[in-house]
């Protein structure tokens, strides 16, 4: 017999890989699982071995009578986070990390590793954001990203599912889309600077035009020398537009679409809302219908609270907290002043200084998770805002056009990914809910 084929025959007759999410389908079955040792402790003739393979943790019991002496061996000789693989018979037990366990019939160790860093013991924020690259295996993190990952497919399925369709829109753009003074300039080779996208709602607006209902979905940059836990200098944005659309029927897009998105993070990722000790109760008051909150009122209710903002500023993170903290469930704020909304913003046709804009302030002090409202469709108006704006005109000739060509009512919003996980998770930073956060004085690893 070659090796080949004694390969493939000691493969058919060994177990096949079980991840550990899938356990619960296996009780009293052999399996082979993959993955990292987490932690582990010893008891006499037995050692218990926390491992996680990407998809949960397990708790792996190795009983010295019940194992090959090699196998002992190597169960003693792995360090926190060594690489492994074992073969064992999956059994119910609610003590155990995730409700199962695995009694350990073989053991064999990928890579032995020693003196990893981040150790069961207390460690520094600075020390873990240095570390980031394998900080990203520790169980709260685990269960972010997890989170996350059930919020983003929640997002696309909700729109898919209303009728949206996807288009991407460039990260390289020629100018600026809410000011210019938040923006990463990049050569662009004899076409003189480029930024980074702050928003891919505008070239959404054209896709409006030609597909009625859209979204984009990508990463976004502001150059915001910003330190503050609801900053990050790259994050990543839903951004559903509509044709024949008003300022109302983009608020009832994003209240479905943030229901949507929390019932399926109820629904699905439970254990993981457990591990970060969030209150799953608190998520379940977000019900339609949300509270409108007039800019007007909204201004009233802070200084009542002993804020200094003045009617004409836009909110600061207390005042957000202020307002948020009134509702038990998301809250839209709507018609904001002219003076500290975008260009592109329609005024409202009963008060002039006034645009038809909303932002939705998640509860429970978590700021603004959403921002929109109806776009100007008249091109004189539209191109009156752009000199008024002191924007170089030739850059927006195309973004004319689309008033020039059809124009339509249409409305839309931005949705950040980051903050929405932030307030879902209940964390007390950006940081936490991206793999590798980039910050004003982030950008390693």
């Amino acid at each position: 017999m070659s090796s080949t084929e004694a390969t493939k025959n000691n493969q058919a007759d060994s177990p096949r890989i079980v991840r550990i999410s899938d356990f619960k389908n296996q009780v009293g079955k052999e399996v082979r699982l993959q993955g990292w040792l987490h932690n582990k402790r010893s008891s006499g003739k037995l050692q218990f071995l926390i491992v996680r393979d990407g998809s949960g943790f397990a708790q792996a019991v190795v009983a010295k009578a019940a194992v090959p002496e090699a196998a002992w061996t190597v169960a003693e000789a792995m360090g926190q986070e060594s690489s492994l693989e074992l073969t064992g018979r999956v059994k119910e037990d609610k003590r155990a990390p995730g409700g199962f366990e695995v009694d350990v019939t073989g053991l064999r160790a990928v890579q032995i590793a020693h003196d990893y860093p981040i150790t069961p013991k207390e460690h520094g924020t600075a020390f873990l954001m240095e570390n980031r690259h394998l900080w990203l295996r520790s169980p709260r993190q685990h269960a972010v990203i997890r989170i996350r990952h059930a919020v983003v497919k929640g997002v696309r399925d909700y729109l898919d599912d209303q009728g949206f369709t996807l288009v991407d829109t460039p990260i390289f753009t020629p100018a600026a889309c809410e000011g210019t003074t938040t923006l990463f300039a990049v050569p662009y080779f004899d076409e003189g600077t480029a930024y980074l996208t702050q928003s891919g709602q505008l070239y959404n607006e054209a896709n409006a035009a030609a597909h009625g209902k859209v979204y984009c979905f990508g990463p976004t940059f502001r150059a915001e020398k910003s330190k503050t836990r609801r900053h990050l200098t790259e994050f990543w944005m839903v951004e559903p537009e509509m044709a024949f659309a008003h300022l109302e029927d983009a608020v009832k897009v994003a209240e479905g679409l943030i229901v949507s998105v929390v019932e399926r993070v109820l629904e699905t990722r439970g254990e993981e809302l457990k591990v970060l000790e969030r209150d799953a109760a608190k998520l379940g008051h977000v019900k339609s219908p949300f509270p409108w909150l007039h800019y007007d009122d909204a201004i009233k209710l802070i200084q009542s609270k002993g804020s200094q903002t003045q009617w004409g500023s836009d909110f600061g993170g207390t005042d957000e907290t202020v307002i948020g903290e009134a509702y038990d469930r998301p809250v839209v704020v709507h018609r904001f002043p002219a003076a500290i909304k975008a260009f592109y913003m329609e005024p409202d046709p009963e008060r002039a200084e006034l645009t038809l804009s909303a932002d939705i302030l998640a509860p429970e002090g978590y700021g603004e998770i959403v921002g929109g409202g109806e776009r100007m469709s008249s091109a004189e108006k539209l191109q009156q805002r752009i000199q008024e704006h002191n924007l170089p005109e030739e850059a927006f000739r195309w973004y004319l056009d689309l008033r020039k060509y059809g124009s339509v009512p249409h409305a839309g919003f931005g949705m950040g990914i980051e903050r929405l996980v932030t307030w879902i998770c209940g964390l007390e930073h950006l940081r936490e809910t991206i793999a590798f956060p980039r910050m004003l004085y982030r950008i390693y690893p």
